[in-house]
């Protein structure tokens, strides 16, 4: 496998964000609600990360995302932090394969142990599609519960 240190470069840059997201996690619920967003990615330690942050106007909040590359271990360390509670999330961590990023992390919801796990996929100059999962069942099932459709402003 090769893992590159500037996996992320293709997210430098502003973007339009379409966001999917579940209402209810957890529940078997199939009530998707859409809202806009904006994102606006830069670089730091020339590759071996970034920082972006993504606002939704119709909340009023905001989204905060480090990418940190570890370069003993060759894999890429993804925090999340929202202004709704301004706390650093626990991290997923992984790689990008055949243009595909995987990253899992544990956490928890609603006080309950869970997995996470962030896709990044359809990567192109102008596009690039991040999905989350979570499993309640240590990664046995996954539940789809947020999407995002990045399109990059000119």
């Amino acid at each position: 496998m090769i893992v590159v240190m500037n996996d992320f470069d293709f997210l430098i840059g502003s973007w339009i964000v379409v966001n999917r997201r579940l209402t209810t996690l957890l529940a078997d619920c199939d009530d998707w609600q859409t809202f806009p967003g904006t994102s606006t990615c830069q670089p730091i330690f020339n590759g071996g990360g970034n920082i972006d942050e993504i606002i939704f106007p119709t909340f009023g909040t905001r989204g905060f995302t480090l990418r940190l590359f570890d370069v003993e271990r060759a894999e890429w360390s993804l925090y999340w932090a929202s202004s709704r509670t301004g706390l650093l999330y626990p991290p997923v961590v992984g790689t990008f394969t055949g243009g595909r990023g995987d990253f899992y992390g544990d956490d928890t919801h609603d006080g309950k142990p869970i997995r996470a796990h962030f896709i990044w996929s359809g990567i192109t100059p102008d596009s690039a599609r991040w999905e989350q999962e979570f499993s309640a069942d240590g990664g046995t099932t996954w539940e789809s519960n947020w999407i995002m459709e990045f399109t990059r402003t000119s």
